[in-house]
């Protein structure tokens, strides 16, 4: 592999790892991650949120389970088909992402105020691209 695709690698790995020493709630990474998710997405099916975070239906299901079981997540009957169901974000779920999301926040607006302001420009830019990458 080349050497700049493992320092990016281990840099990323890093600055997740610490985001993550942020967090003050029971829920899993994968648990915020997927109510994240599914905020950005709205309403939705567990199928299409499965797509869309390149996870199997299985694995969705079961962390959808236990964020309704949490109410976190509410489920309502999918209005044009019988078979499925629509899922989106509860209030108690919006409540808990916005306090996760605001101290994970805070944490990284300080550190960033401790770089030059063309650093943050490139890390700024730097975000546009991974997420590219992510998505791809």
């Amino acid at each position: 592999m080349p050497a700049h695709a493992e320092e990016i690698a281990i840099a990323v790995a890093r600055i997740n790892r610490r985001l993550r020493q942020e967090r003050h709630s029971e829920l899993t990474p994968t648990q915020l991650a997927i109510l994240g998710a599914l905020r950005v997405a709205g309403p939705t099916t567990p199928g299409a949120l499965a797509a869309r975070e390149k996870v199997s239906p299985p694995s969705i299901t079961r962390t959808l389970n236990g964020l309704v079981e949490l109410g976190l997540v509410d489920r309502q009957p999918h209005p044009d088909d019988g078979r499925q169901v629509v899922v989106s974000v509860s209030d108690l779920g919006e409540k808990v992402l916005t306090e996760e999301r605001e101290r994970r926040d805070a944490w990284l607006y300080l550190r960033l105020q401790e770089l030059e302001p063309h650093d943050r420009e490139v890390l700024t830019e730097a975000a546009r691209i991974l997420t590219r990458l992510a998505e791809s």
